[in-house]
């Protein structure tokens, strides 16, 4: 009981950190390096940009950080949003 107990749970909470899509203007960067293929460097270089240039505007404003095209751009669009905005990460 305690082990179905323990995976349901565990399940859960897996489930709800994959469905949150990480905000670009507030993430700090250990929660950006949660997003699959943002590693500490990008993750820093995001928040840097963010802290020199002020808020995203959207998620495509992601291609403006050193490192990042469009192509990954586009990969990354269903994990992260902008502000309250989750339209933007839709396609």
């Amino acid at each position: 009981m305690k082990k179905m107990l323990g995976s349901l749970i565990l399940g859960l909470l897996f489930s709800m950190s994959t469905w949150a899509a990480v905000d670009l203007n507030s993430a700090t960067q250990s929660e950006l390096e949660t997003v699959k293929g943002i590693g500490p460097a990008k993750a820093k270089q995001i928040v840097e940009y963010r802290q020199k240039n002020g808020p995203f505007k959207s998620v495509d404003s992601l291609a403006d950080v050193k490192g990042f095209g469009k192509a990954s751009v586009a990969k990354f669009k269903s994990e992260l949003m902008v502000g309250g905005d989750t339209k933007a990460t839709k396609q």
